[in-house]
C-alpha cells in the first residue's frame, strides 16, 4: 500500500527545494548533535542531502566537550571566565588539536561516506579567518572608575573571512567544513567561538541562510513554550523583560548580526531530534525558531518560502 503521506511530504518540500536553488546555508554544527553516534551521521546525510538538490552548504562546527575531554586526559587545567573558556598557549594547543583534527576530520569523513565531497577547513588555511584578540570589559561598581579589562587569553572574534576560497570551493561541488581557529596579522592563532565565526560567514557569503544547532528545542518563552517565529522587536522586549536569558542571548545576537549583514534568514533549531536540518529548510513547520531581522514578523508560525534563488 503507498503511503500518501510520505509523498506529500516530498512535495511540501518542492518550493524549498526552487527557491533555495543556488542558495548558500551556513549551518553551526554543535551540542549533543555532535555526540550522538547516531545523530551525527543523521547529520551528515542530510548536509550532502542539500548539496544534491542544488544547495551550498557551509559548516561551521564546534567541540566543546571534545576539548574538555583531552584536556583532562591530558591534565591540563582549565576554566570559563564570563562564560569564555580561557585559553591559554597549552590549551589553545589543544583546541587546535581537537577542533582541526579529530572532530573536523570525523565530520568530513562521515559526510563523505554520505556522499558529499568535504573538505575540513581552519581558519589558517589560506587566511580563511583572520582574528583579533577579544576584549572583554566588566562595568565598575562605582561609575566614575573605568571598565574592568578581563583577561580571556587567546580568545579571539572573526574579522574578515576569506570569501573567494569559501566560493571557489562551493562552486567546485565541495562541501567546506570550517573548524573555528583563527589568525591575526602576527600570525597568533585564536580560539574563536563557533556560533560568530558562523554569522560571520553568513554575512561574507550574503548566505540565504543561517543555521544554528542547538540543545533545545529553539528559543523558549516564559512559559516553557517554543517561539516558532521572532522579530528584531519581539527580541528587544524579551531581553528586557528577562524572558530570554542564558547562552540563548549571544545564539540571537550572532543572528541578529548576520541578518543585519545581509543574510537573509537566520534560525535556531533543535539538534537532539534526527534530521532536524531537512525539517527545518523542507517542511513549513520547520524544527526550532525562525529569526527575522525586521520589526514585526506574520502572526502565522508557518514558513512563507520566499524567493531565496541566486544567480
Amino acid at each position: 500500500m503507498i503511503n500518501e503521506s510520505r509523498a506529500d511530504l516530498l512535495v511540501e518540500a518542492l518550493p524549498y527545494i526552487k527557491n533555495y536553488q543556488g542558495a548558500t546555508l551556513v549551518i553551526k554544527y554543535g551540542g549533543h548533535a555532535m555526540v550522538d553516534e547516531a545523530l551525527r551521521d543523521r547529520f551528515a546525510q542530510d548536509v550532502a542531502l542539500l548539496r544534491f538538490v542544488g544547495f551550498n552548504p557551509v559548516v561551521v562546527h564546534g567541540g566543546g566537550p571534545q576539548i574538555d575531554e583531552l584536556l583532562k586526559t591530558l591534565k591540563i587545567d582549565y576554566h570559563f571566565v564570563e562564560g569564555q573558556r580561557f585559553t591559554d598557549e597549552a590549551t589553545m594547543n589543544v583546541v587546535e588539536m581537537v577542533l582541526c583534527g579529530r572532530v573536523g576530520k570525523d565530520i568530513v569523513s562521515r559526510i563523505t561516506r554520505a556522499g558529499g565531497g568535504a573538505i575540513g577547513l581552519s581558519g589558517k588555511d589560506a587566511g580563511l579567518i583572520k582574528a583579533v584578540r577579544k576584549r572583554l570589559t566588566k562595568a565598575p561598581v562605582e561609575t566614575d572608575l573605568s571598565p574592568e579589562i578581563i583577561d580571556i587569553g587567546l580568545v579571539g572574534e572573526p574579522v574578515k573571512i576569506n570569501v573567494d576560497l569559501l566560493r571557489h570551493l562551493t562552486s567546485g561541488g565541495f562541501i567546506p567544513v570550517i573548524a573555528p581557529v583563527g589568525v591575526d596579522e602576527a600570525g597568533v592563532t585564536y580560539n574563536i567561538n563557533a556560533d560568530s565565526v558562523a554569522a560571520a560567514v553568513a554575512v561574507a557569503l550574503s548566505a540565504a541562510r543561517l543555521i544554528l544547532l542547538t540543545d533545545v528545542p529553539g528559543v523558549l518563552g516564559p512559559d516553557g513554550q517554543l517561539i516558532e517565529r521572532l522579530g528584531e522587536s519581539q527580541i528587544t522586549e524579551l531581553k528586557r523583560s528577562g524572558g530570554i536569558s542564558g547562552g540563548m542571548l549571544p545564539k540571537l545576537d550572532c543572528c541578529l548580526s548576520a541578518l543585519r549583514g545581509g543574510c537573509k534568514s537566520a534560525s535556531i533549531i533543535d539538534g537532539r531530534v534526527a534530521h532536524a536540518l531537512l525539517l527545518e529548510i523542507f517542511t513549513d513547520q520547520g524544527c526550532g525558531t525562525e529569526i527575522s531581522a525586521n520589526a514585526n514578523v506574520p502572526s502565522s508560525s508557518e514558513k512563507i518560502p520566499g524567493d531565496l534563488s541566486v544567480s
